[in-house]
């Protein structure tokens, strides 16, 4: 759904500044289009609160100088804790110290607002997700699933964590049957996480399973999986469904990611990666399903030759995109390959328009999360200030000047606002 400004005369504003924070001037991508002129946008109480073609006046205001405004990015697809370093109390409180304050501020330093974690240990994710909320930790906006559920010696367990069984035990959910995989739902339900992740290879053979062998480059042994039994699949999906959580499933093969949306599934971490998606009838039926994809190219691209031609194969049908980074710890920069993940899904035949809406709406309608990803009244003030504009060419999404979330500025690469409440500039 597009949004069309309120236009607001100067006669219908208050006098003194009624908002916290106005941002004027600026061109506007609204989680969908690109709005025509200029807006000034204003927030109070961590909302937006206007979109005005008229100036606004706010205690503090940003000049965007004819940059542009638009939502801030959210990752729908991290692993937080470094799979590396952590493999016992000491380790794990080492990273939390020294390690995970910095990571959270890169996310910031690049624009991302919100990311969602799919599998770090559960009891510390979630701990650090009642921190950030707290604000005791600085960070993003953080969406967690908890462990990822797999098969027993499925992965990630017998592939990322098979020299590292401390962290095996934490990181993953390892189930034999539906009744293991019913209760585990249920625990991460009780435990209040956002979502649930399923993946599909992973342990028990069953009939008519095709062989699949994991390897990425960041880990030097090949390891050959299966599929999840039809009945954990589905097991998982209803259990999720009947606790009112969302449910994504790991798939990397067409035969699976078939499954994964016949069993209920509400989107698909990766999708189709290890050969060409030449089943028409798969897309059909993941639009009939209102299917969201994930393609998490930045992990993936460099290994699977088919998965660029198979992005553009689903946008172009109209398949949900969101974006999701699928970062990890061994490569890159946090937050920086995020950036690289829309400049990925352009390379591979999406739209920067397109790359926008999967890393803005289309992100929060995969964490169903309607409350973020537009710039909109009544929208959360989690926004970003670009330098220039991102519809044209996306690489421009690493122009920024600013990072706001929740109405409050996080991030600002040269200082351009003024503070009216007669203390200075603020911040």
């Amino acid at each position: 759904m597009t949004y069309e400004p309120e236009l607001i005369t100067r006669a219908d504003v208050p006098d003194p500044a009624p908002y916290d924070l106005v941002i004027r001037r600026a061109h506007v991508f609204d989680g969908h289009k690109a709005l025509t002129g200029l807006y000034d946008i204003a927030v109070k109480g961590g909302h937006i609160v206007a979109v005005s073609a008229e100036p606004l006046r706010g205690v503090k205001e940003v000049d965007a100088a004819e940059g542009w405004v638009m939502p801030g990015l959210i990752d729908t697809h991290i692993h937080f804790y470094d799979v590396f370093a952590v493999s016992g109390p000491e380790s794990m409180g080492a990273f939390e110290e020294n390690e995970l304050p910095g990571l959270l501020d890169s996310f910031l330093q690049h624009g991302i607002t919100t990311m969602k974690s799919v599998g770090d240990p559960t009891e510390a994710i979630l701990e650090a997700r009642a921190r950030i909320a707290a604000g005791t930790l600085r960070g993003p906006r953080l969406l967690v699933t908890g462990c990822g559920i797999t098969g027993r010696d499925g992965h990630p367990a017998a592939t990322v964590f098979s020299g590292n069984p401390w962290a095996r035990a934490r990181f993953t959910g390892e189930i034999d049957s539906v009744r293991q995989m019913r209760d585990l739902v249920n625990h991460l339900a009780d435990r209040e996480v956002d979502a649930i992740k399923l993946l599909s290879e992973g342990a028990c053979a069953h009939s008519g399973s095709p062989k699949y062998v994991w390897h990425i480059p960041a880990f030097p042994e090949a390891v050959e999986l299966v599929r999840l039994p039809l009945d954990f699949l589905r097991a998982g999906v209803e259990t999720g469904h009947e606790r009112g959580l969302r449910v994504t499933v790991h798939t990397t093969q067409q035969v699976a990611a078939r499954e994964a949306v016949e069993a209920g599934a509400d989107g698909l971490e990766h999708g189709v990666t290890v050969e060409p998606l030449t089943d028409d009838s798969l897309i059909d039926l993941m639009l009939e399903r209102d299917i969201t994809c994930t393609p998490t190219l930045w992990a993936h691209d460099a290994s699977h030759p088919d998965i660029r031609g198979n992005v553009k194969k689903v946008a172009d049908a109209g398949v949900r995109i969101a974006l999701g980074s699928d970062t990890f710890s061994g490569r890159g920069r946090f937050g920086a390959n995020t950036l690289e993940e829309a400049e990925l899904m352009v390379a591979a035949g999406m739209t920067p328009l397109q790359s926008l809406v999967a890393a803005t709406s289309g992100a929060a309608r995969q964490c169903v999360r309607p409350d973020l990803g537009e710039v909109r009244p009544g929208r959360r003030a989690d926004l970003i200030v670009l330098n220039a504009d991102p519809t044209q060419d996306i690489s421009n999404l690493r122009e920024l000047g600013m990072t706001i979330l929740n109405g409050e500025i996080v991030h600002e690469a040269r200082p351009s606002h003024t503070d009216k409440s007669g203390t200075g500039k603020g911040r």
